[in-house]
């Protein structure tokens, strides 16, 4: 039986404290991190895990759903200090995990850099150094879209393109449980698209809520806001009317 642990990691940003949930995926021969959290991040996943009786040690692989720095920017680090450790992601993202394409994320970074107003150009320069800096790795395994996968029993890979185009959730269909990564977050109890502003193709962002909403979800796990277990369904269904009637309002 797989087991779901939520890790809560918390750590200071512009101030104030923020908050990651990267989740352990847990049967009797995986434990899987899903995600991992900025460079420098370690200690805190340590001390995320231990809170769940499990070590970094007992880690046999890592499922990355995608290259934002936010989700993989320990990673190289742990693979480092774990050698035999596994890393997973979906075929789109794997080039950009491990180096040899270009991060999406900071070709944007730097498209956007002419437009963005004066006063805020510095945390934009200092994001971009950012991003240059992460540290790359290769992915051992590809994760098939929309289907079980085989050595996973009752694990499904959603394919949820928008935020990347490689971006995958994963689904445990025996508690109907959707780790959903940033295909949505929790926003003051709500469920909102993961920064619509700096989403690379919010249609498909929004194509991919459609396709959550065929799923039975009773828990939903975000990596930006947590867990939600309340009408789900409707949560979805709430997220997509309203991007409809930001569209269809008259120039």
């Amino acid at each position: 039986m797989m087991q779901c642990h939520i890790l809560e990691i918390a750590f200071p940003f512009n101030g104030e404290t923020n908050f990651l949930y990267p989740v352990v995926l847990q049967n009797e021969q995986h434990v899987l991190l899903v995600d991992c959290g900025y460079a420098g991040f370690l200690p805190l996943l340590e001390k995320a895990l231990s809170n769940h009786q499990l070590s970094v040690h007992q880690l046999t692989g890592m499922i990355i759903t995608h290259h934002d720095i936010d989700h993989m920017g320990a990673a190289a680090e742990l693979k480092k200090n774990h050698p035999a450790l596994q890393i997973y992601s979906s075929a789109i993202e794997a080039p950009f995990i491990s180096g040899k394409q270009k991060s999406l994320r900071l070709i944007q970074a730097e498209q956007m850099l002419d437009s963005i107003p004066e006063e805020y150009k510095t945390g934009a320069l200092q994001f971009i150094e950012l991003l240059k800096g992460m540290q790359t790795l290769p992915v051992d395994h590809f994760l098939a879209f929309n289907r079980e996968v085989d050595w996973l029993r009752g694990i499904e890979v959603i394919h949820t393109p928008g935020h990347m185009p490689g971006h995958i959730s994963i689904y445990i269909r025996q508690s109907k449980t959707l780790i959903a990564a940033d295909a949505v977050v929790i926003e003051n109890g709500i469920l909102e698209i993961a920064n619509p502003q700096f989403t690379l193709d919010l249609d498909d962002a929004l194509r991919s809520v459609e396709k959550l909403k065929q799923l039975e979800i009773d828990q939903l796990i975000c990596y930006h806001g947590g867990l939600m277990q309340k009408d789900i369904p409707g949560q979805l269904e709430q997220l997509l009317m309203r991007y409809k009637q930001v569209s269809t309002k008259p120039a």
